[in-house]
């Protein structure tokens, strides 16, 4: 799997529950756009509308070469995944409140796009200081470790 994007803000705003690994419907000149990694995960999330998962508010920037044919680069696109799955998420994202977050896009080995999408529950903003203080102690601590207690 060749990874072609990630949405680094997302482990950082969310405590991850669970991991999916999806199909992207895609036309043509986004796939082509996605390859070369033109792709933002930024400000994007999924939904289940109408008995389906999308992805909604995700960047994938025109593919020049496609000029008049190309596509719209924040439309909704579908997600493909078993039925089983998308009952399962439309119960816990209903019943508990969590929320449905892109982690990464990836390029498996046939050449299909793949997303990485995650239930997630919204972490308060205390937690995410502990999280910077935890990181910020590590880093000294590996800096300490390498330099050999000089």
């Amino acid at each position: 799997m060749k990874v072609l994007a990630v949405n680094r803000a997302a482990r950082f705003n969310y405590e991850i529950l669970e991991t999916f690994e999806a199909g992207l419907v895609l036309q043509g000149s986004e796939v082509k756009s996605v390859r070369e990694g033109r792709i933002s995960l930024k400000e994007s999330f999924a939904d289940i509308r109408d008995g389906e998962v999308v992805l909604v508010d995700c960047h994938i920037h025109p593919y020049e070469a496609a000029n008049r044919w190309n596509h719209d680069p924040r439309r909704v696109r579908k997600l493909l995944l078993h039925r089983r799955e998308i009952k399962r998420l439309t119960g816990k994202v209903q019943e508990r409140g969590l929320t449905l977050i892109p982690l990464q896009v990836m390029l498996n080995d046939k050449g299909l796009v793949k997303i990485e999408i995650a239930l997630g529950k919204g972490k308060k903003i205390h937690e995410k200081k502990e999280a910077l203080k935890e990181r910020d102690i590590n880093r000294q601590i590996r800096a300490a470790l390498k330099s050999g207690g000089r």
